[in-house]
């Protein structure tokens, strides 16, 4: 049986918030960044000469800002706001399936996370190479470049650390959210099911029962 302490705990986040309200508050969160990177991107789109950035600007050879990649990340942050919205709708409606999406698009984005933390520690030297392509006018990269590769590698291993335990959090909080939602709404199921199949037994009155007829009692059984 679960106790009073961990019942409260396991349906709350952030503290004291709901885990319920807090998934909603995320899901509008998220719908939030991405409308507005689909506001910026569809700018862009629209106007490419004031977005669009030259390999000079990148000091490399990729362009990262031609049509078809604003198309995908418009594509990409269109179908995010979609999940999003689901959601938030799953937990404010008590859908459980709605919620699966959201939480699938975290332990994704947990993974891909993950992977970045792994080549880090198996390819440090990568580091080095992504700060020679930033442009030269980027603040501290001087700087950055000077400070040595150990040192590096632990700085960014700390702040990928921090990431990965923030959007653990948040991926538990959801997944309680989901379950909160499940039992709720098997618990609604099992009484709506008791109750259309509830029977009442009345028993009759004790007047009744007293004018009945007794039953004679059998003649006792003789041996031939």
């Amino acid at each position: 049986m679960i106790s009073p302490w961990e019942r409260l705990h396991s349906t709350r986040c952030c503290l004291c918030c709901h885990v319920r309200t807090g998934t909603i508050i995320l899901g509008i969160w998220y719908m939030l960044i991405n409308a507005v990177v689909l506001l910026i991107l569809l700018t862009a789109l629209s106007d490419p000469d004031q977005y669009h950035l030259t390999s000079a600007e990148l000091a490399n050879d990729l362009d990262v800002m031609d049509d078809a990649n604003i198309c995908i990340a418009s594509a990409i942050s269109l179908l995010m706001i979609v999940i999003c919205g689901m959601a938030t709708y799953g937990a404010y409606k008590l859908h459980a399936a709605w919620i699966i999406p959201f939480f699938s698009y975290q332990v994704f984005d947990f993974a891909l996370n993950a992977l970045v933390a792994v080549s880090v520690v198996v390819y440090p030297n990568t580091i080095q190479d992504y700060l020679q392509q930033l442009p030269g006018n980027f603040p501290y990269r001087e700087e950055i470049m000077s400070m040595s590769n150990v040192c590096l590698v632990l700085i960014v291993l700390l702040f990928i650390t921090s990431i990965l335990a923030f959007k653990a959090y948040l991926m538990m909080c959801v997944w309680s959210c989901y379950r909160y939602v499940s039992g709720r709404s098997a618990a609604e199921i099992l009484v709506y099911v008791t109750n259309t199949n509830d029977t009442t037994v009345l028993l009759p009155q004790y007047d009744d029962t007293m004018a009945l007829p007794t039953k004679q009692a059998q003649p006792p059984f003789m041996l031939a």
